[in-house]
């Protein structure tokens, strides 16, 4: 019996050839990777392009179970492809150990691909393949996990919201006094041992870590000199590392952060009126001690009954890490800075000598100020980053993205919904599924328009660039790429210059907002001059149709800016306590009175408004707020005046 007779059986002929034809991207070889890729080459997809940069860990053979012992530092996309294989050797299987981020993955690569599937678990790459198939115009299906929770759901340009309609969690920061001088729990201690001590000794400040140190903006002279004294260490300690190729190098460090410093806070007596003091620590005196200490501390035998890694180290062993770990990335850094004297050494939770560091800081930091401390399992986990898998949970959304596959595929995103897996919660159903959400009219990235320029950028300046817009009506223009300003009306410094020589090379994305403030987002492909016409340049896709699809959709932005004005003014006036609080406030937006043109009739505009269901869980279809009331209002907006019925 063929292998597809079951599949024809229950989706149909005509599904299963589309399915065998389609050409399919996914992005990310890891958790749900595995089981995505196992389901879609035993569904009937024929024609599968798998990347992923990662690498095979020990920690990823839980629940990754295409990779086993024997693949651990080999490539996930390489390794995923031959097990795969495994289950239907009559698939094509396209398997890249690259970056999806590489400038060869351009728009057009994209668009020979009929669906792309993100299996990621980083922000940023999300991001990215969500702006190329935006650009591609090319379907993707987003998804994500986190313990026992997980969700899926399809996006389409003009048609759902986009990754990037809703605003992602904010990166948490923490104030760098609370870091640095006064922690109260053990994230602070590893944040610490990660960003800053890390940092400071193997020259790699995190500052863009998830979760960063952040300056406090204060006025209080007590915080002003807490911040002097505290990058006064900082340069003593330096000034130790000019000893590292001496004896006792260890023993500096470790007393120069354990207890010089600590002695310094505490004699701070003001600091600690509310708050237990941190007790200072002499490398010596762990060794000198080493019985009193380890009956006080070592509650678990070396290699007993739990796991290494899940044991917290006594104090004695914790020191010896550090001492172990120091020694081995002080000689790394050496070596690397032969060949390159700006060279640092990289954390990497899956590198065990910054893990070991990382560890041992921490959890002596811990010991200093009396908090709990953790497991070299549990750092890796707080300092990674790393969001818990459950290989149940990757299954379970890996079996829902190939059922949006089918629909997709079968012309059916009308029937796609965006499903929720929320196993533990009051709801008797594992799965909660909801329509998809149209798109969001102030969202930055799929509420623009996409063109794509073929343009030798070797040869051609950003004034052959500006010259080619305005001969195709974008006029007084400014000109951006990645948040940078190349130029702008009252900014030419750039326009002698080569879009090459500016870094916008084959690939690359250019904002254009002209002066109606509409934006297009232009992709620009390299070409050689030879290549193109007389005008040097060519255009794929129609810029008049663009600007005009702009001023739709700035139209439809502010139509939505008014239903929220007006639900917001009807909300306040019958809350008397918010009605009073605004009389000394200005309002949001102008009225004005229907006297200014009294034979000009009044046209009458429902806003429908919806809210989510009252358990206030965020999902859920929405339920009307109520019925419209007589309430005739005119309410500007950028110069333009709208009609309005409040809702009640």
């Amino acid at each position: 019996m063929p292998r597809e007779s079951h599949l024809e059986t229950t989706i149909g002929k005509s599904l299963v050839s589309t399915i065998a034809e389609a050409k399919v991207l996914m992005v990310g070889a890891g958790g749900i990777g595995c089981e995505l890729l196992k389901n879609l080459v035993m569904s009937g997809f024929k024609n599968i392009e798998v990347i992923d940069l990662d690498t095979i860990d020990l920690s990823n053979l839980n629940r990754q179970f295409l990779f086993q012992k024997q693949h651990i530092k080999k490539s996930k996309a390489h390794i995923a492809k031959a097990s795969a294989l495994a289950f239907n050797p009559e698939v094509n299987i396209v398997s890249r150990h690259q970056n999806i981020k590489e400038e060869e993955f351009s728009v057009d690569w994209f668009k020979g691909f009929d669906l792309v599937m993100n299996a990621l678990d980083n922000l940023d790459a999300r991001r990215h393949v969500n702006k190329m198939c935006l650009a591609a115009n090319i379907p993707l299906i987003e998804s994500g996990t986190a313990g026992y929770l997980g969700q899926v759901t399809a996006i389409r340009k003009d048609k759902t919201e986009c990754f990037d309609c809703q605003p992602k969690e904010t990166p948490k920061t923490f104030p760098v006094c609370t870091i640095r001088s006064t922690p109260s729990t053990p994230i602070h201690c590893i944040v610490w041992a990660k960003s800053y001590l890390f940092g400071l000794l193997f020259g790699n400040a995190e500052d863009d870590d998830d979760e960063v140190i952040t300056n406090e903006e204060s006025n209080d002279d007590e915080t002003t000199k807490e911040l002097a004294a505290l990058a006064a260490e900082s340069q003593a300690l330096k000034e130790i590392l000019a000893s590292s190729d001496t004896d006792g190098f260890a023993k500096r460090v470790f007393d120069k952060v354990y207890y010089m410093d600590i002695l310094r806070l505490r004699s701070m007596e003001d600091m600690w009126k509310t708050r237990k003091a941190p007790t200072p620590l002499k490398y010596d005196d762990i060794f000198n001690q080493t019985e009193e200490v380890s009956n006080a501390m070592d509650t678990t035998p070396l290699e007993g009954s739990t796991l290494k890694d899940q044991r917290v180290w006594t104090l004695q062993e914790t020191a010896q890490v550090f001492t172990y770990s120091l020694e081995n990335l002080t000689a790394r850094l050496k070596e690397i800075r032969v060949s390159d004297s700006e060279a640092s050494v990289q954390f990497d939770k899956d590198d065990s000598e910054t893990l070991d560091f990382v560890t041992a800081t921490a959890n002596l930091r811990a010991y200093v100020y009396g908090i709990e401390q953790k497991s070299r399992f549990q750092v890796k986990a707080m300092a990674g980053n790393i969001i818990p898998a459950i290989a149940t949970t990757n299954a379970i959304i890996a079996g829902m993205m190939v059922m949006l596959a089918f629909k997709i595929l079968n012309n059916r995103l009308d029937d796609c919904k965006t499903s929720y897996l929320v196993y533990g919660r009051h709801r008797p159903q594992l799965i909660i599924s909801e329509p998809l959400a149209k798109p969001n009219p102030k969202c930055y990235i799929c509420r623009n328009s996409y063109i794509a320029l073929k343009i030798d950028t070797e040869t051609s300046t950003i004034q052959d660039l500006i010259n080619l817009l305005e001969e195709n009506s974008l006029m007084d223009i400014e000109i951006q790429e990645s948040g940078r300003v190349i130029c702008d009306p009252d900014f030419d410094d750039n326009v002698t210059r080569t879009l090459a020589s500016l870094q916008l090379t084959d690939g690359k994305f250019v904002d254009v907002i002209d002066d109606d403030n509409r934006k297009i987002i232009v992709c620009l492909k390299h070409v050689d001059t030879s290549s193109l016409g007389d005008k040097n340049y060519e255009i794929e896709g129609d810029i008049e149709e663009a600007l005009e699809q702009q001023s739709i959709m700035k139209q439809q932005l502010k139509e939505a800016e008014v239903a929220e004005a007006a639900v917001e003014a009807h909300e306040h006036a019958e809350d008397p306590d918010i009605a009073m609080a605004d009389d000394n406030k200005k309002r949001k937006f102008d009225k004005v009175s229907a006297s200014s043109d009294a034979d000009a009739p009044l046209k009458k505009t429902t806003l429908d408004a919806t809210a989510h269901p009252p358990d206030g869980d965020g999902v859920g279809d929405g339920a009307s707020r109520a019925q419209a009331v007589d309430v005739d209002e005119v309410i500007v907006i950028d110069g333009e005046s709208f009609n309005v019925v409040i809702l009640d």
